[in-house]
């Protein structure tokens, strides 16, 4: 691309935006206040001498406005703002000056950019978050039930909880108090409704599935032992193309499952893996990473998912079934907190998950 004749940095928030306009030929620092519509911040950069490059951060507005300045022909640097560079002792925070910063940057090459998703990918990404945000509050909901039961001394010690069996049991329950009973009932009902809406929005996920963007890598991935439909859908949400890392390591990286490393002299450190990038996909591959403790195998279940693919998906998801056993077996005779032994799997799961969306 053509050299900017024009850098603009652009703070943005719900109600305006504080455009710092920087002129790649005279060095001339110019603000300019408008309101928050991305259409207007997109015609006004449109008509500044061009080529013209804008900047702004990654935040709750979305990426409206990339799309936006897309349409007019502007390159837009969506900013990560965890990897915005700034000075210790800059104590001084205001639109201004953050827009000045990012035009500054954005002309020495130093900010991150993020990957801008379509707009139907954000749209299913939203459903699938949704879908996650309900799945935590449920686990909250349940979690407030039995602390209240076990403030009144009952247990429920005939199986698993939030069985049909244990489900029985509530509804047996009569507290002593009207006022304990009817928080009980009340916890009960917030459980029923937020299943209720898990069940929903799995199905509609499921429903879009087969026309979405991810159909294809989904289908992929499902050849993995432990990543069914919901998975390999979350995985693609957080994750979007997972060709645009060059190497498996990159992927790894971009989940936070890397370990932090204190390098000074002589001395190298490796602490605990750093956690940067989608704490929702790291879940899903350390949750994942759990069903490769047992010996390898294909079961029924595993078989009908890989039904249909190509060998070589197949090939590599076998593979991935014997490094990873290999993984639980090293580290458990080495006396390894299984937690750890599964984050360890979980950091090559992902290459697999890479590797396997890589087929033609």
């Amino acid at each position: 691309m053509a050299k900017a004749r024009t850098l603009v940095g652009l703070d943005v928030h719900a109600t305006k935006i504080v455009a710092a306009v920087l002129d790649g030929e005279t060095g001339e620092l110019q603000c300019f206040r408008m309101s928050g519509e991305s259409v207007a911040a997109a015609a006004f950069c449109a008509g500044l001498p061009g080529p013209v490059r804008a900047a702004y951060e990654a935040g709750p507005t979305g990426y409206g406005l990339a799309r936006d300045l897309a349409k007019r022909g502007v390159e837009c640097v969506v900013a990560a703002p965890s990897k915005i560079p700034r000075a210790a002792g800059d104590r001084v925070k205001t639109d201004r000056r953050d827009a000045e910063h990012l035009v500054r940057l954005l002309l020495a090459g130093k900010l991150h950019a993020v990957r801008v998703p379509g707009d139907e990918e954000e749209a299913l990404r939203d459903l699938v978050r949704a879908r996650e945000a309900v799945r935590v509050d449920l686990m909250r909901c349940r979690h407030r039930l039995s602390k209240l039961l076990l403030r009144h001394g009952i247990r429920f010690e005939d199986g698993r909880a939030w069985t049909d069996r244990h489900r029985q049991w509530l509804a047996r329950i009569a507290l002593e108090w009207p006022a304990a009973q009817s928080t009980l009932q009340d916890a009960i009902g917030a459980v029923d409704a937020l299943e209720h809406r898990r069940g929903q929005l799995e199905r509609e996920i499921i429903a879009l599935l087969p026309d979405s963007p991810w159909a294809l890598q989904v289908g992929r991935l499902r050849c993995l032992r432990g990543v069914d439909t919901l998975t390999a859908v979350g995985l693609c949400a957080e994750i979007g193309d997972f060709a645009r890392f060059a190497k498996p390591a990159q992927l790894m990286h971009y989940l936070g499952l890397t370990p932090s490393e204190d390098t000074t002299g002589e001395s190298r450190r490796l602490g605990s893996i750093t956690k940067t990038g989608s704490g929702h996909a790291r879940r899903l591959l350390v949750e994942a990473a759990w069903h490769y403790r047992p010996r390898p195998s294909i079961g029924r279940a595993l078989s009908d998912r890989q039904g249909g693919q190509p060998p070589e998906a197949i090939a590599i998801a076998w593979s991935a079934q014997r490094r990873l056993h290999r993984v639980w077996t090293r580290l458990e005779q080495r006396a390894k907190r299984r937690t750890i032994i599964a984050v360890a799997a979980a950091r090559e799961l992902a290459g697999f998950c890479w590797a396997i969306t890589q087929i033609e």
